[in-house]
């Protein structure tokens, strides 16, 4: 694939990424296996409030081709293919879940080096089509992303953003909702390991004219260690801890509370994801 500005869905990914990922108030065991084909096991357990669920999935790569099939404890079977460079310069994602036969979905991605474009339509009867493009470069880059209902004949949502990158930092402003929402982030490492980095982003509802500030960072304590922690204008606040505690199988503690109401809103989350 070409170095080019990335999909879409890029803009604004690292800050969102350090705001949300691995935050969680679930209680999850994920175990990684590998066959002696090539096959990819993932056997994950999930404990949310009273609930307990769980999933296996296979994942297999021959050449161009990633296989990924997952099976639920609600009898679902969900299927990925991708494939790579069928054409030059392009990948290739078809999706489908059974029993749900109206879920298949269909998307087309483009690369260049100056430019990509995204083409997503559901298959089903009354298809909805999503389309992105962005232009620019890995530093600098514009999109534009729309939704289109051919049911109706109405655009579902129209969304566009920009990103600047620098190897230190990085800024991205989105307007979303069909010009609802705007969103703007950035994110900055403050040493050159980029051991500390600290993020901030503020985001406005424009029709119930709701804003929301929040900042945080992360800190690599050491080659094995990082903690995170997060605090929005209303009151949020989140943290974790992420211990790789034997090679490539990590714990991670998290957890959130409410500050206004500190007796009654802690979350708890505990993850462990063990790798050979």
């Amino acid at each position: 694939m070409s170095k080019g500005p990335g999909v879409f869905s890029d803009i604004g990914k690292k800050a969102k990424d350090l705001l949300t990922k691995d935050y969680t108030a679930d209680q999850k065991f994920t175990v990684y296996t590998y066959s002696d084909a090539g096959v990819a096991l993932t056997s994950t357990a999930v404990k949310k409030g009273g609930l307990s669920t769980g999933d296996v999935a296979a994942l297999y790569k021959y050449k161009n081709t990633l296989v990924d099939v997952k099976f639920d404890t609600q009898s679902n079977i969900s299927t990925t293919l991708t494939f790579t460079d069928i054409l030059p310069s392009t990948k290739t994602i078809a999706s489908f879940k059974l029993p749900d036969y109206n879920s298949g979905k269909l998307e087309v991605q483009y690369f260049h080096d100056h430019a990509t474009f995204t083409t997503a339509i559901a298959l089903n009867q009354s298809p909805a089509v999503d389309v992105s493009a962005t232009i620019g470069t890995p530093s600098v880059a514009f999109g534009v992303e729309a939704g289109y209902d051919t049911t109706s004949g109405n655009f579902t949502k129209y969304t566009a953003g920009i990103s600047v990158s620098k190897p230190d930092a990085s800024a991205s402003i989105l307007i979303g909702d069909k010009g609802d929402s705007f969103r703007a982030s950035y994110i900055h490492h403050l040493d050159q390991f980029k051991k500390s980095t600290a993020v901030g982003e503020i985001s406005r509802k424009f029709s119930s004219n709701e804003n929301t500030f929040t900042v945080g960072g992360s800190y690599a304590v050491d080659h094995l260690t990082v903690v995170k922690a997060k605090l929005n204008n209303h009151g949020k606040l989140g943290a974790l801890l992420q211990h790789e505690v034997i090679p490539k199988s990590v714990l991670t503690i998290s957890g959130e509370v409410d500050t206004k109401e500190l007796d009654r809103s802690l979350k708890f989350g505990l993850t462990i994801a063990l790798k050979p």
